[in-house]
């Protein structure tokens, strides 16, 4: 698709939409509407969105106030990130979730129209970038992302799982604007595209990849996380609904921060809420906001996160969706400082949980975690009729991914899982001696 074309897209999709909402004017006394837009299937956002929303801890922190106002949430749930900016740029939205070049997106239009935001706190991230993942249909011949060169593929353009196709593309050789065609399309249409056989491959955001995976319907040709770069999903605020009620956003952060502990410290009941409010397999879920999950989830605003976000500028600004972005500007961590207090400073700090492999019995509410993936295959290989579902990470970039989709390696007595062929061979060709085997043959070599 040609750049043109392309911007074209991004715009359709930022023009404003008809819809009720806005905060209202306070006076005295007054009733104060808050309007959240979030996207219920990309679950790392659901901290300020999904869970957040089911665990009703936004509407607790407001009623704690005492202000003499009265509050009310009205959530609105979106696809993806640009109708929420949309909404909010025409004022009809307050705060938003959203991945990491959408932000860019919000923070360009709300300056071009006036109405400025701000990055106020983030949700789930990964600073390797394996939240994004290009598929294929499970009988594909494609093995490499080399051989995408003159194949058609589906994404949602001026996306993240779009920045994380066009920088793999081209650190591959493949110029994204002329060697492939990009189709500009929902994530749901896409996957539609996918399985009809009118495109050759998706490249899509959380929890889509995973998705389609887990239902058979496609196999991981691209693991982000071999971009070696950090991407997140955060949430964004207007300015003018900022300055008018500073109480309100920061009840706001105050609820996030209660909504990443608890999915912290209930990872199997929170991945079993967001299940039953999406519709999502939480088998699914738990891959990526799970105790080992693809993502990790903390509102601190890290400064590896805020590099990114000024690396991601130049991707955008070569395929003419915007312009220079004033990052720095844009980020306002003010306000979760406030909210989280003395530990901010050491969420900043703190490190990602390891990976590690899991395994989800069924009809229990905890996970068994193993150190290697032998221990987990024979625990896996012992208790079959018991599983529920088995994850584990890949053994360069570290992605969790569904043990039973993975791609095996046998080298010696080790055997390592991989989520795309790609780093599998680049294993193979560093280990003289591996091979691949089939995960019915790693289960039988580990028991």
């Amino acid at each position: 698709m040609k750049r043109t074309a392309v911007a074209l897209s991004a715009a359709a999709l930022l023009l404003p939409l008809s819809a009720c909402g806005g905060s209202a004017e306070a006076g005295s006394g007054s009733t104060v509407t808050v309007t959240v837009g979030y996207q219920s299937k990309t679950i790392n956002t659901v901290t300020a969105g999904t869970l957040l929303r089911s665990l009703g801890y936004f509407e607790q922190q407001l009623n704690s106030l005492h202000d003499g106002h009265t509050y009310k949430v009205d959530w609105q749930d979106y696809a993806t990130g640009a109708p929420i900016t949309a909404q909010m740029t025409a004022g009809k939205i307050d705060i938003g979730s959203m991945g990491d070049f959408p932000l860019l997106l919000n923070a360009a239009r709300g300056k071009q129209l006036g109405r400025p935001t701000h990055l106020v706190s983030v949700t789930g991230y990964n600073l390797r970038g394996g939240l994004n993942t290009v598929v294929t249909t499970p009988g594909s011949q494609l093995a490499s992302l080399k051989d995408l060169k003159g194949r058609k593929i589906s994404t949602s353009i001026g996306s993240a799982a779009d920045g994380t196709l066009v920088r793999a593309l081209q650190r591959a050789g493949i110029d994204p604007d002329k060697d492939i065609s990009k189709l500009n399309q929902q994530p749901a249409v896409g996957a539609s595209a996918l399985s009809s056989g009118s495109v050759d491959a998706l490249s899509q955001f959380v929890a889509w990849p995973g998705l389609l995976v887990f239902q058979s319907r496609a196999k991981a040709l691209y693991d982000g996380a071999q971009l070696n770069l950090p991407t997140f999903h955060g949430v964004t605020a207007r300015e003018d609904f900022t300055h008018r009620h500073p109480v309100v956003l920061e009840a706001f952060l105050k609820a996030q921060a209660e909504a990443t502990d608890y999915l912290n410290a209930h990872p199997v009941t929170a991945a079993e809420k967001v299940a039953r409010a999406t519709g999502l397999p939480a088998e699914v879920v738990y891959l990526y906001n799970g105790a080992h999950g693809i993502a990790t989830f903390d509102p601190a605003v890290r400064p590896q996160l805020v590099s990114a976000l000024k690396q991601d500028v130049s991707v955008l600004k070569a395929a003419k969706l915007t312009g220079d972005i004033d990052v720095d500007s844009f980020v306002d961590d003010q306000y979760v400082k406030k909210a989280l207090g003395a530990s901010y400073a050491k969420r900043l700090t703190a490190p990602p949980a390891p990976a590690a492999g899991e395994v989800w019995a069924k009809g229990s509410d905890k996970t068994v975690s193993f150190k290697s993936a032998r221990e987990l295959l024979t625990y896996v290989a012992r208790h079959q009729a018991g599983i529920r579902a088995a994850y584990a990470p890949d053994a360069i970039t570290g992605t969790l991914w569904f043990a039973d989709k993975a791609l095996w390696v046998a080298d010696g007595k080790q055997l390592l899982p991989f989520v795309t062929p790609a780093t599998a061979q680049a294993y193979l060709t560093a280990h003289g001696g591996a091979r691949t085997v089939s995960y019915r043959e790693a289960l039988e070599r580990a028991s």
